[in-house]
């Protein structure tokens, strides 16, 4: 059985550190999309600040739909190069929105949101997904976070690989 740790760290960084560190654990030894997925979910969810939102969307070789997530019910499917997950998935490029009624064509899927994070998620040059996180806080997202996210999510990539 896998316990999660409380966060010990005073900074962004050390927190980011910390929680690869448990992802790297959670997700040690299982190949299972799904199962990793749910579990990288709620390990971010359960350890990062003020958050109300984080997910995966996998892209089904049309769209971008809805994997394991925490949080409110979300839009079930994303066209490509709509919002920020779909600006994500075609640019190849992490989106760090600091406001989201500002980025042009923002999909609303829980009105509480006000910015976000999406790193995309690819495999050579094979787009798996992106990894989605919203907080209900304006400006909640910077470059500290962008490298975290980053981070955690080549965890996660490098776990299915085996």
């Amino acid at each position: 059985m896998f316990a999660v740790a409380a966060a010990q760290s005073t900074t962004k960084a050390g927190l980011y550190e910390e929680l690869a560190a448990q992802a790297r654990g959670l997700l040690a030894g299982e190949r299972d999309r799904v199962a990793n997925a749910a579990n990288f979910a709620a390990l971010i969810f359960s350890a990062l600040p003020a958050i109300n939102w984080c997910g995966f969307y996998f892209f089904d070789g049309t769209e971008l739909v809805v994997g394991p997530f925490q949080g409110r019910p979300a839009c079930v499917r994303i066209a490509l190069g709509k919002g920020v997950c779909g600006t994500a998935a075609v640019t190849g490029e992490t989106q760090v929105v600091r406001d989201v009624d500002a980025f042009p064509g923002h999909i609303a899927c829980d009105a509480a949101s006000r910015s976000e994070i999406v790193v995309p998620l690819v495999d050579g040059k094979n787009l798996i997904g992106v990894w989605d996180v919203d907080s209900p806080d304006l400006a909640r997202f910077d470059d500290d976070d962008r490298e975290g996210m980053e981070r955690l999510c080549a965890i996660f990539m490098e776990s299915l690989r085996g």
